[in-house]
């Protein structure tokens, strides 16, 4: 399939916006520049919540069409009051949301149509390095495992193709896979 054509399913994405802003963006890559933000707030205990609304690109401001919020807490076995989902299974679900519409993206530009898609994403971790029993056990994750069951009218060969481009392509997936530079200041 060429980038002119016009897939036969768009499974809800559109690909010609998209590689327009590819093209534009290849012309202009300082417009590439993004920054994404996040404000946080403690609610109690270990309860906190974060909201999303305006982020920077194309060389100006934007906002989201409204505020999103993500309540984030530990469970009642942690002695907490489960108000949210843990900070680690949100770093999951970003994890399945990226890689997901990476999936529904690159099967869309290969004229694949998409009947379903499930991702189950598994996080391992000892709690011994968070906790502080023992210093050579790691804070996070062991490791990751991400299973997709995909129905769609292509064939597994080109399912997991699709996977795997969208898995090169995924924002997260880099994020998480590869160290990042992080800054933590008190002001």
């Amino acid at each position: 399939m060429t980038t002119t054509e016009t897939p036969a399913h768009d499974n809800g994405v559109n690909v010609e916006a998209l590689l327009g802003a590819r093209s534009a963006l290849t012309d202009a890559p300082e417009a590439a520049k993004f920054q994404w933000r996040a404000s946080n707030e403690w609610v109690n205990g270990t309860h906190s919540r974060t909201t999303l609304s305006g982020f920077s690109g194309l060389g100006q401001e934007h906002a989201h069409r409204q505020a999103y919020t993500i309540d984030a807490d530990h469970p009642e076995i942690f002695a907490s009051e489960d108000n949210g989902a843990t900070p680690t299974e949100i770093v999951l679900a970003a994890l399945a949301g990226c890689l997901t519409a990476g999936v529904a993206t690159v099967a869309t530009h290969r004229g694949v149509h998409l009947r379903s898609v499930t991702a189950t994403l598994e996080g391992s971790m000892d709690l011994q390095g968070i906790l502080g029993i023992d210093g050579d056990v790691r804070n996070g994750f062991d490791g990751i495992k991400v299973t997709y069951q995909i129905d769609a009218d292509a064939s597994k060969a080109d399912i997991e193709a699709i996977v795997a481009q969208s898995q090169k392509r995924s924002a997260v997936f880099d994020i998480i896979a590869n160290p990042t530079s992080i800054q933590v200041e008190v002001v």
